[in-house]
């Protein structure tokens, strides 16, 4: 199977975890101040935290949709607090940026996260220039990746053309809805467990463990074998 970049109009990337590696570990400190928010919130242990914010994740598709729905937490409130965190550890990627820069027709961020965090994360890699659109969680009125209505608002918002479009993704079961809307799909894939729900589903088309490298021999020449 290769992949034709000559037909491709749209590339749709996720953000964290993704466009920097996950040993990076600044996901790590986000996912952390979930924890702790959940236990200052409810007076909890750090135990008991850990696990009511994994089934928030599990039954909702993210954190702060559970805390809405359950517990009428503000979405402000919940995002500021658990995007207060360290980006000196991301570092510019100008390589990644090269390889971003030389790919046909516009880029997108579509990210469970908000915009201001988002444009803090683009602009540490030295990338913040590259993307046409961030299409984030308040765009997407709060429902997440992979909810079906998520990914309507963002093909509405961004207006691609999911036939001729591409999304790049660490977490796979959130690639379902992208494929099934004609999408090409690639997986990125971690050492996290939630990386992998999903991965043995037949809506991923491209597995990539180097996203640099993959998408610098897509610019270098017409096609690329999965």
């Amino acid at each position: 199977m290769t992949l034709d970049i000559s037909q491709l109009e749209h590339w749709v990337f996720d953000l964290d975890n993704t466009l920097y590696p996950a040993a990076n570990n600044l996901f790590a400190q986000v996912d952390r101040r979930m924890g702790e928010f959940i236990a200052g919130r409810f007076n909890l242990e750090k135990e008991e935290a850990r696990a009511l914010q994994k089934y928030f994740f599990k039954t909702h598709g993210t954190t702060l949709r559970g805390l809405m729905s359950e517990h009428d937490v503000s979405p402000d409130e919940f995002l500021d607090f658990v995007h207060d965190v360290d980006f000196s550890g991301l570092q510019p990627d100008p390589e990644l940026a090269r390889a971003l820069r030389a790919l046909p027709g516009e880029k997108f961020i579509y990210t469970n996260a908000d915009t201001p965090y988002a444009e803090k994360v683009l602009e540490r890699l030295g990338i913040g220039d590259v993307f046409d659109v961030i299409f984030d969680i308040r765009q997407a009125g709060f429902s997440p990746k992979p909810d079906r209505d998520s990914f309507r608002k963002m093909i509405e918002h961004t207006g691609l053309n999911a036939g001729k479009s591409v999304m790049v993704e660490d977490i796979a079961r959130n690639l379902a809805p992208a494929r099934e809307m004609g999408m090409k799909t690639v997986w990125v894939p971690t050492d996290q467990a939630w990386s992998r729900e999903g991965m043995d589903s037949d809506h991923i088309d491209y597995t990539v463990e180097d996203l640099t490298g993959w998408l610098s021999a897509l610019s270098n020449g017409p096609e690329q074998k999965k």
